[in-house]
């Protein structure tokens, strides 16, 4: 059976205004995001939180392991669910986001093992891993909150740029500009995974709430292109225009092109 994509017009106006928080810089975004993320394991102690990796969130996570550790957080009833995870890399590996995200925030707050969730980058069969990672979603009733990044190109998870936008969990070939973007954490450029595992536009545009973070100056004209300009699935992240409760969380450089928009 072949993999479902949402078709869409080449542009579609703009139904939702996206609400944006700016920081003064990337410690202050993460600060800023961490609390919004905190406030919803406060007021829903069982809540379904959707994680992200790379460099983005890493100041996000410091905040909630140090909120923690002041006894200001309990993370004993949350549930967790990745974005993604690359394809043929065994948990182990120090770059497989399954070690990721234990490294900066489950071996460090009292999350239960058996409520953590993430694609299984060592399943060679994209069909069943899917279809797994599908059920999972579904059992869990929805996420309450999808912390989300986006890539130079528009991706969101690796839901990357292409005809239409991919529904569900699926193995995606990453593209060139994904694969340069990732392998300053890989020794050589070839070690780069070549596929990965990942939640579709659907699964992610059902969360209830939506937490963008960008950082950075070389972000500014991708924030552009994707909430101030067409929705379309050659800018992947642009379908966020459309969901009912986005929060963008971005820091001065990365909002720089569109101040005069805001």
């Amino acid at each position: 059976m072949g993999r479902q994509q949402i078709l869409f017009p080449r542009i579609i106006e703009r139904k939702y205004k996206m609400r944006v928080i700016k920081g003064k810089d990337y410690k202050d975004m993460s600060r800023k995001a961490a609390n919004i993320i905190s406030a919803e394991i406060i007021t829903k102690p069982d809540c379904v939180l959707g994680l992200a990796t790379g460099s983005s969130p890493i100041g996000i996570y410091e905040n909630l392991v140090h909120w923690y550790e002041q006894d200001d957080l309990d993370f004993s009833q949350v549930t967790s669910v990745n974005l993604d995870e690359y394809k043929g890399l065994p948990k182990e590996n120090d770059q497989s986001y399954d070690y990721f995200m234990h490294e900066y925030l489950f071996n460090k707050v009292n999350i239960k093992p058996e409520n953590i969730n993430i694609p299984n980058g060592m399943e060679e069969d994209s069909e069943k891993e899917c279809a797994r990672y599908n059920q999972v979603l579904e059992d869990l009733g929805g996420v309450d909150l999808q912390l989300l990044g986006i890539g130079h190109n528009g991706h969101i998870g690796f839901n990357e740029p292409g005809e239409a936008f991919e529904k569900e969990t699926h193995c995606v070939d990453l593209t060139e500009s994904t694969i340069n973007a990732n392998k300053r954490f890989f020794e050589k450029e070839e070690d780069v995974p070549r596929q990965a595992y990942t939640m579709g536009i659907k699964s992610i545009m059902k969360a209830k709430k939506i937490l963008l973070i960008i950082s950075g100056k070389e972000k500014a004209g991708i924030v552009k292109e994707a909430f101030f300009g067409p929705v379309t699935p050659k800018v992947p992240a642009s379908i966020l225009q459309l969901h009912n409760d986005v929060i963008l969380v971005a820091d001065a450089d990365a909002l720089s092109e569109v101040e005069d928009l805001l």
